[in-house]
């Protein structure tokens, strides 16, 4: 009995300190970038604040809206991740008014992470077209590589 239960209390001191970190959680931008569009004024050509944005995505399976902004600047918006070629992006700046139709087109490069973060996409040779338009007017492709989340990879004309 005297064995049991050292053998018991050495069992618990092991498996107390073999718990080691968690290396599940995917930190420092480890997880599959964003893409960021950016707002210019169709008159001037400069960046612009637009007043309301709201943004929609159809990752597959219908539109999943992502919700509104107010005085915006710039918006990450995430791709989608399954082997599409496109993601279409709805945009419009009022709730009930008109929304144009974005279609980003890529080719995509995985490479993997670790086991809790699984695999990273980078997004590739980005083309875009405006399939509807009003309120945007114009699409322009800023950096056409998608590698993290800093540089505006899209501008929206209004």
């Amino acid at each position: 009995m005297k064995y049991f239960k050292f053998l018991i209390a050495i069992c618990f001191l092991g498996m107390l300190f073999s718990c080691g970190g968690d290396d599940d959680i995917c930190e420092s931008g480890e997880g599959t970038p964003r893409m960021k569009v950016a707002f210019k004024s169709l008159s001037t050509g400069k960046e612009m604040t637009v007043d309301t944005l709201y943004v929609a995505v159809d990752y597959g399976a219908g539109k999943v809206d992502l919700g509104k902004l107010a005085q915006v600047d710039s918006r990450l918006i995430p791709l989608r991740v399954d082997n599409s070629p496109y993601t279409d992006i709805y945009f419009k700046v009022r709730l009930k008014g008109v929304e144009s139709k974005v279609r980003v087109n890529y080719t995509t490069k995985s490479t993997y992470v670790s086991p809790g973060c699984g695999i990273k996409k980078y997004y590739e040779n980005l083309t875009s077209e405006l399939v509807t338009p009003n309120p945007v007017q114009k699409v322009e492709i800023g950096q056409n590589q998608i590698e993290n989340e800093d540089k505006t990879n899209l501008y929206l004309s209004f």
